[in-house]
């Protein structure tokens, strides 16, 4: 039976999970809390892949008294070996008499068979306790489980007339300087960032994680700690400039493209820039779909999109945005500046894309949507 107190522990380890939100991709937040007696004695998350999942480090700290206690984790315990060995085995030896999962790991590899094992042992388990809030927390590691691709979030900044740049691409800055810090806990909370080559030629970004606004903000534990995103830059015919400022700064960068030119692959590749080449797509650009299995390949869970108008357009189109997030800023540019989505093929209301409005919210001067779209089988 559940109980409120359940609720109580359950919401302090998804607390817990909370902290990893930065650093454990590709694998998922989770957090445990051990109670005995009604006394936390152990609490723990996981911190980094490789690293001991939340159940081991709490069971450390817990010590002889994880003996007879209830666990409570915010995803099933881990039954295979993987980087580190199974957490079911490390509960059942320290004499866990009680689980409470959250939700069930979608991970072919463990889906059920850790609750089957602990079950097995001896050791009583109850599944769903505060499971959405669970889920959500690890959004982009379920997406690509269940549906072989990232979960993908789109990114754009506008005026209120709905432009996203000067006629002349300019475009920095319209959102202030809340919205831009909230951009960052965007990217750091990311496995992936991606852009267009046209956003590459026309502001040159760095795509990184700026670790002193976060820091400043009171967010991080520890510079070190971050994980830094791959940066991602659909390139179909190798525009990018070898002197761009994203190829000079440290962290791994993914050039995907369209077209077979050796050189001009060999002159990018380093220690830490890939470039790899898809199906062509319509109008000879990177095939999404192809590009979406490819980092779902690698592992890739979350991917933020800071895109254009074109490539916000072309993901729209064959359905691969999951998540808008729209920062509104008070402003105008006038009716010569770039739109949100470049979509040629709309040409009536009845065509038109709907979005369900998730929440609204201010940050600084500016306002925050995030919306998902209500795709139709005839978009």
């Amino acid at each position: 039976m559940i109980t409120g107190k359940d609720y109580e522990y359950m919401a302090r380890a998804l607390q817990l999970a909370a902290l990893g939100i930065y650093t454990t991709h590709p694998n998922p937040r989770v957090g445990c809390v051990l109670v005995k007696d009604e006394n936390i004695v152990g609490a723990a998350w996981h911190q980094r892949a490789g690293e001991p999942h939340a159940e081991v480090l709490a069971l450390r700290q817990a010590g002889d008294r994880a003996y007879g206690s209830t666990a409570y984790v915010t995803l099933e315990p881990c039954s295979h070996h993987g980087r580190t060995p199974p957490c079911v085995d490390s509960l059942i030896k320290a004499g866990v008499k009680r689980v409470v999962a959250a939700v069930k790991d979608p991970n072919p590899l463990v889906n059920g068979k850790g609750i089957e094992r602990l079950k097995s042992a001896g050791v009583q388990v109850d599944v769903g306790l505060l499971e959405t809030q669970a889920i959500d927390m690890n959004r982009g590691f379920f997406h690509r489980v269940q549906q072989q691709r990232p979960y993908v979030r789109v990114k754009l900044a506008t005026s209120l007339d709905g432009r996203t740049a000067m006629a002349s691409g300019e475009s920095q800055w319209i959102s202030g300087e809340s919205a831009r810090l909230d951009v960052q806990r965007l990217r750091a909370s990311s496995a992936a960032v991606m852009v267009g080559i046209n956003t590459v030629l026309a502001d040159d970004p760095a795509l990184s994680v700026r670790l002193e606004s976060l820091q400043s903000a009171g967010e991080l534990r520890g510079g070190s700690e971050i994980q830094q995103p791959l940066r991602i830059v659909l390139d179909s015919r190798f525009r990018l400039p070898l002197n761009a400022r994203l190829l000079k700064l440290p962290g791994d960068i993914l050039i995907v493209t369209a077209v077979d030119d050796e050189s001009k692959r060999a002159a990018l590749v380093s220690d830490n820039i890939e470039v790899i080449q898809v199906a062509a797509g319509e109008n000879g650009c990177p095939d999404l779909h192809d590009v979406m299995s490819v980092l779902a390949s690698a592992e890739i869970n979350e991917v933020l999109v800071e895109a254009g108008g074109i490539l916000a357009g072309a993901l729209l189109t064959e359905q691969l945005i999951d998540e808008l997030v729209l920062y509104v800023a008070p402003c105008v540019l006038g009716n010569s500046g770039k739109g949100l989505f470049n979509l040629p093929h709309l040409h009536d209301m009845a065509s038109k894309i709907l979005f369900d409005i998730q929440e609204v919210r201010p940050v600084g001067d500016d306002l925050r949507i995030t919306a998902k779209p209500k795709y139709t089988a005839s978009e």
